[in-house]
């Protein structure tokens, strides 16, 4: 495993990541299964666990806090995002700041998410964002006064979906620390303002959501379907499947010999220098053995870099 620095933090993680969402409201997570599959990562070098307070009503905080007091040695960072008080993905620019992540309501959630850690937080982020709020004092000062009380060490915003230029006053404010962004073969976007944005602020660089939802996994067929109740059965509607699958076929096109997909789109990533630690959801100790692994790969060769840019796909 190979380390980088996550931005003006002073912290060090892992390139690869492990993503929480799947172990706290997936359809099919499994605590027992859940609890293998983490302390196998953290045994194979992994070192930055991003959860969120929504991801089961504070499930995989818990089960990221309880494993990681199994590894008192360990120099873990253990982050997590404060849901909007009005509980709305992704947030709307006519909303005021006070009516998503008013003092109150942020105290009380990183409360919650510190005493599910059992610790204080590495890095709280703000899981939606704005950048009309970027100038207000209310979330500036919060956020203040949680680092003073030694609740939080560092702060940070998940940018909504297919927004990355969404961010960029906030990072200019030069008290966002790092930025949670959706970044992989298909939406790069976030090479045209965000990364400078970046380098120039020395914000750290989370990229979310590597394998598209699980399409660049590669297993997705024109009769995948997900039950009612998992939201990758609006993700992969017929619709979108059949405007993804396409895609994916070109893509294998392009693997050299001996390359799965998912490694092509994981090294995909780390070859952009701004990327601090790409995360991915790993449920299961054979996924965590599979993408702990591609780091030691490296990047990818700058020729397929260059051919996966023509792979670019900018959607709503």
């Amino acid at each position: 495993m190979k380390y980088r620095a996550l931005g003006k933090t002073g912290l060090s993680v892992s390139e690869i990541g492990h993503g929480l969402w799947g172990m706290g409201s997936w359809t099919g997570s499994d605590d027992s299964a859940s609890r293998t599959a983490l302390r196998k990562s953290i045994e194979g070098g992994c070192t930055f666990y991003d959860s969120a307070f929504v991801y089961g009503d504070g499930r995989s905080d818990r089960l990221i806090g309880e494993i990681a007091r199994e590894y008192p040695n360990r120099n873990l960072v253990l982050a997590s995002k404060i849901p909007p008080a009005n509980f709305t993905w992704p947030s709307k620019p006519d909303l005021p700041l006070h009516a998503v992540f008013p003092r109150s309501h942020v105290l009380d959630y990183a409360s919650k998410i510190a005493q599910a850690f059992g610790r204080p937080i590495d890095l709280m982020q703000f899981h939606v964002w704005e950048d009309a709020w970027a100038r207000e004092a209310e979330w500036q000062d919060t956020v203040a006064e949680l680092k003073s009380a030694g609740i939080i060490k560092s702060f940070g915003l998940s940018i909504n979906r297919w927004q990355p230029e969404n961010s960029i006053a906030a990072i200019e404010t030069g008290l966002v620390e790092t930025v949670q962004v959706i970044y992989n073969v298909f939406d790069q976007a976030p090479e045209d303002r965000l990364f400078p944005a970046c380098r120039a602020h020395n914000v750290g660089v989370i990229a979310r959501v590597p394998l598209d939802e699980g399409s660049l996994g590669g297993k997705l067929t024109k009769d995948t379907r997900f039950p009612a109740d998992d939201w990758r059965a609006r993700y992969f509607s017929l619709e979108n499947l059949a405007k993804t699958l396409p895609r994916i076929e070109a893509l294998k096109a392009l693997l050299p010999d001996g390359m799965t997909l998912p490694e092509l789109a994981l090294r995909y990533i780390l070859s952009e220098p701004a990327v601090s630690t790409v995360i991915v959801g790993m449920r299961s100790a054979a996924h965590v053995d599979e993408n702990l692994a591609v780091s030691d790969k490296g990047p990818l060769p700058a020729d397929l870099v260059t051919a996966l840019h023509a792979h670019r796909w900018d959607r709503p």
